[in-house]
């Protein structure tokens, strides 16, 4: 599971420097000032970040050996993880309504690269705990076993790190300051340029 976390990590570290040594360099609009939406995006890290809480509870109740406990927990940061993918899904329709899309400019091309793989993970965290989910209703989770639950927190709390990283630079400090760069590039879009 390290292995995997720091080849993601290392994966996570080339999409997020990507998009810093691109942003604000788009010749064409919107800009991440004009279209960013960080109050909503911040309710949406939130929920993600109590959903790291509920997968420590879950991780407490399978070394407790308390099925019902792990169930709940399980379920809830599923839940949790889901809200947050459906906060992502209305800002990428949002963003679409305004005209940003893959190929608009470098600022949609690694926005919507980094964003679109670390929602990919976290889906695929979604999936992970449901299986686990399911394999608990069968009373199979429990201290026996507590590595596949751990292994699994371990990933969540993973995904949920690289998205603070993400939405500390791309929201916060990425959505104030990064507007045109006048004759910086000429091309539109990132797709343009491996093109």
């Amino acid at each position: 599971m390290w292995v995997f976390l720091g080849s993601d990590c290392l994966f996570f570290g080339s999409l997020i420097a990507t998009y810093m040594v691109y942003r604000g360099q788009s010749l064409v609009g919107p800009y991440p000032i004009d279209i960013l939406d960080i109050p909503l995006t911040t309710i949406s890290t939130f929920v993600l970040l109590c959903s790291s809480f509920a997968m420590v509870q879950a991780l407490a109740a399978t070394n407790k050996n308390d099925q019902k406990g792990i169930q709940i927990w399980l379920l809830l940061t599923a839940f949790m993880g889901a809200i947050f993918i459906g906060f992502q899904v209305y800002e990428f329709n949002a963003f679409r309504l305004e005209g940003l899309l893959v190929s608009t400019n470098l600022f949609g091309s690694t926005f919507f690269t980094l964003t679109g793989f670390h929602g990919a993970h976290v889906s695929l965290g979604i999936v992970w705990l449901m299986v686990l989910f399911f394999v608990a209703r069968k009373g199979k989770v429990g201290p026996h076993n507590a590595l596949d639950v751990e292994l699994c927190g371990l990933y969540w709390h993973f995904v949920d790190i690289v998205w603070i990283v993400i939405f500390t630079l791309l929201y916060l400090v990425g959505g104030f300051d990064a507007g045109p760069v006048a004759g910086v590039l000429t091309e539109p879009s990132l797709l343009s340029l491996l093109a």
